[in-house]
């Protein structure tokens, strides 16, 4: 199986389209029905994404953002809100929970797997600059302040302020 999503939604058809669209497109999916379980599911089973509904009974699908992206285990998982409230500043107020992506219910199938899709290929993006960072050795040049110079390299060659020694003649 692919990359895995949890999908978050009280909402039993939802649920069912949501995870059978995403298993269409190859992405092992963990449904969970009841918002108080979501982030215990989320630490067990390691999302490469959440698909979080908003409007929950028990919990908000806010709150739940909030506690997703205040835990040190779980912050780094992109979360995308699947909701019903479209209206002026619903989707700021959700970004600025944390979720990295929006859509709005009724949900339009294309529109669906292709944020989904734009949200795991950010993440992986991400994730290959941030291991390649870390393996790349700092190079000594990159630690020095602005408008200091690097020391210059020591080599057997003469530099432009030494002359080398005219040959023996012969």
């Amino acid at each position: 199986m692919g990359q895995k999503i949890l999908v978050v939604e009280d909402n039993e058809l939802n649920l069912k389209l949501f995870c059978d669209l995403l298993r269409a497109h190859g992405y092992s999916v963990e449904p969970v029905r009841d918002g108080r379980e979501a982030v215990e599911r989320a630490r067990a089973f390691a999302p490469d994404l959440v698909v979080m509904d908003i409007q929950m009974p028990h919990i908000s699908g806010l709150e739940l953002i909030e506690q997703m992206k205040a835990d040190d285990g779980l912050k780094a998982i992109p979360i995308m809100a699947v909701t019903a409230y479209a209206a002026k500043g619903d989707e700021e107020r959700i970004r600025d929970a944390g979720a990295e992506g929006y859509v709005s219910k009724p949900i339009s199938v294309l529109k669906f797997v292709e944020a989904v899709r734009a949200l795991l290929d950010a993440d992986a993006i991400r994730t290959a600059k941030s291991a390649a960072s870390a393996e790349e050795p700092e190079r000594p040049e990159a630690a020095l302040s602005e408008g200091e110079a690097a020391p210059e390299a020591s080599t057997d060659e003469p530099g432009p302020e030494e002359e080398a020694p005219p040959p023996p003649s012969s």
